[in-house]
C-alpha cells in the first residue's frame, strides 16, 4: 500500500500485511511511503516503525475460550458504551507455542517490562541487584518438599527439552523452594526467547506439587 503525499504533508507509516505470532515478529517492520518532489517526480521513502504485538495493556485481552463462551452477552452494561475486543497477537496462550529465534535480538528494558505483562508470576532481575550481572527473567515456586521440588525441576527440564534454550540457572532452595533464572548469555540480557521460554514453563501442572492450604474452622 502507498501514500499519495504533498512535499509539505506530514504522513504516519501504514501497515503493509499483518504480523504474524511468530518470534520475527519481534523485529521491526518496513512499510513504504511514496511522496512527490519539487520537480515532480516522485521518490520511494521508507519508514521504520515497531509493530504492536503486545496488544492493550489498559486490560487483560480475553482468551479464545473466554470469547467462545459469548461471555460479552452475558455482561451488563451501557447499551450506548462501545465495546471493543482487543485480540494481541501474541497472548499468555499463543506465546508458548512461538518457535524461538536462531540469532535472537537483545530486548531494551522497556520491551523487557511490557513482554513481562505475557507471562504469569516471573519478574526481572536487574543487574547489579543481588548476584544479578545483567537482566534476567525469574520465577520462584513454593513446594510442599524436597521431592517435590524435584520433581518440578524434572517437568521443567522435560517441557524444554530439545528447545536449545535452557534457563540460567534451575535449582531447589531448602526447604521448599525452587527458583529459576532465564537469560540469553549471546545477547548478554534478555531476548524474545527468554519470553517463550518463561510462557512454555507457565503450561507446567503444579498444583500437586504446592503446599496445602489450611482451613481453620470457626
Amino acid at each position: 500500500m502507498a501514500l499519495m503525499l504533498s512535499p509539505a504533508a506530514t504522513f504516519l507509516p501504514v501497515a503493509t500485511g499483518k504480523p504474524t505470532a511468530t518470534a520475527g515478529a519481534m523485529r521491526s517492520l518496513l512499510f513504504t511511503t511514496t511522496s512527490g518532489t519539487a520537480s515532480g517526480h516522485r521518490s520511494s521513502r521508507k519508514v521504520v516503525a515497531m509493530a504492536d504485538i503486545l496488544g492493550d495493556f489498559g486490560a487483560r485481552d480475553p482468551f479464545p475460550e473466554e470469547i467462545a463462551s459469548n461471555f460479552g452477552e452475558k455482561t451488563l452494561g451501557n447499551v450506548d458504551t462501545l465495546h471493543r475486543i482487543l485480540i494481541p497477537t501474541l497472548s499468555v496462550l499463543s506465546l508458548s507455542r512461538v518457535p524461538l529465534e536462531a540469532h535472537p535480538a537483545p530486548l531494551s528494558e522497556e520491551d523487557a517490562r511490557r513482554l513481562l505483562f505475557k507471562v504469569v508470576g516471573w519478574r526481572l532481575l536487574f543487574p547489579g541487584k543481588g548476584d544479578s550481572d545483567v537482566l534476567k527473567l525469574e520465577c520462584v515456586w513454593k513446594v510442599r518438599d524436597q521431592a517435590c521440588g524435584d520433581e518440578l525441576i524434572a517437568r521443567i527440564g522435560k517441557a524444554l527439552d530439545g528447545a536449545g534454550h535452557a534457563p540460567a540457572a534451575l535449582l531447589f532452595e531448602p526447604p521448599n523452594q525452587v527458583r529459576a533464572q532465564l537469560c540469553t548469555p549471546s545477547v548478554g540480557g534478555l531476548s524474545a526467547n527468554d519470553f517463550i521460554i518463561a510462557a512454555r514453563i507457565d503450561q507446567i501442572k503444579t498444583k500437586d506439587l504446592l503446599p496445602k492450604k489450611r482451613v481453620w474452622a470457626c
